[in-house]
């Protein structure tokens, strides 16, 4: 089985399931690389942003992100799946970008008012923004500016309705950063 038989086998799986701003992970996930595209970003970021939610996919939390009880750290599990496919210009924004969520509000006060409801109930499983010794420990991290950009097509990216490429229209970049 290739990387891409994989991956299309777990959107298929559950790529439908509820994100928890009326549209499903995957439409989430095309949004997310439609933002990385518009940004001009490098094309591993765009794979980052398309794959950045893999995690929910391939752990066993309830479906619907509003059910949550605990953090699913769905980032470590997306990132470390992601490490075994992909080089680190992919998974370590993915392993970052729910810290830069928590640094963004410790380092953005508008940061808060742009946050949706469902972050705004994982934040709390998350630990909150950070303190500043996370802010200054985060910044450290060779791709923490990626995992912040990162971290606002995350945030940009639930749009009922809105318009994107299809999945497949990706399958060529996502081919290039395959690690052989």
């Amino acid at each position: 089985m290739t990387v891409m038989d994989e991956i299309d086998a777990i959107f298929l799986k559950r790529g439908h399931d509820a994100y928890g701003e009326s549209i499903s992970v995957t439409e989430h996930s095309l949004q997310a690389a439609h933002f990385a595209k518009e940004a001009a970003a490098s094309p591993a970021l765009i794979v980052a942003a398309l794959l950045h939610d893999v995690g929910h996919l391939i752990d066993h939390v309830p479906r619907d992100i509003a059910d949550w009880t605990r953090d699913a750290q769905h980032e470590r599990l997306g990132s470390l799946w992601l490490s075994r496919r992909f080089p680190p210009e992919v998974f370590e924004p993915v392993r970052l970008h729910v810290s830069a969520k928590r640094y963004l509000l410790a380092t953005d006060p508008a940061y808060f008012t742009q946050l949706c409801s469902s972050s705004d109930v994982t934040l709390k499983l998350q630990g909150g923004p950070m303190t500043a010794d996370e802010v200054a420990a985060f910044e450290t991290e060779a791709f923490h500016e990626d995992a912040v950009r990162l971290r606002r097509w995350d945030d940009a990216g639930k749009v009922a309705g809105l318009e994107t490429c299809g999945f497949g229209d990706y399958r060529a970049l996502i081919k290039q950063w395959v690690m052989r």
